[in-house]
């Protein structure tokens, strides 16, 4: 089983091609990879429960951890009540620890 941590940067409400990088994490988790998403700058507008079509629904019924930058958060005026409880608040520091803690951990940015 290999391991991907994939981050993402875009708004998926205003970039088509997000649900195709989120396509991408369901396959991964769905063939059997241990699967990680970390949002970043605008990719962080996913994070809200209250988001109409949101994208990230499909990934939340998988196996796939969704992180989200806690600055990046911040910077958008989104509150932790805001954002969807299975999304988790996290940091750069902890981002870095995730891709270094194995050395064959695939990361993709986006």
């Amino acid at each position: 089983m290999a391991r991907y941590v994939m981050i993402e940067s875009r708004d998926p409400f205003e970039s088509r091609d997000v649900s195709y990088f989120y396509g991408m994490a369901s396959d991964l988790a769905a063939a059997g990879e241990q699967v990680t998403l970390f949002l970043v700058q605008n990719g962080a507008l996913a994070s809200r429960k209250n988001a109409k079509q949101n994208p990230l629904g499909e990934l939340l019924k998988r196996n796939i951890e969704v992180l989200v930058d806690s600055f990046a958060l911040q910077e958008r005026g989104i509150q932790d009540s805001e954002r969807h409880p299975s999304i988790k608040r996290s940091n750069i520091s902890e981002l870095v620890d995730k891709v270094m803690a194995e050395p064959a951990t695939k990361v993709l940015w986006h």
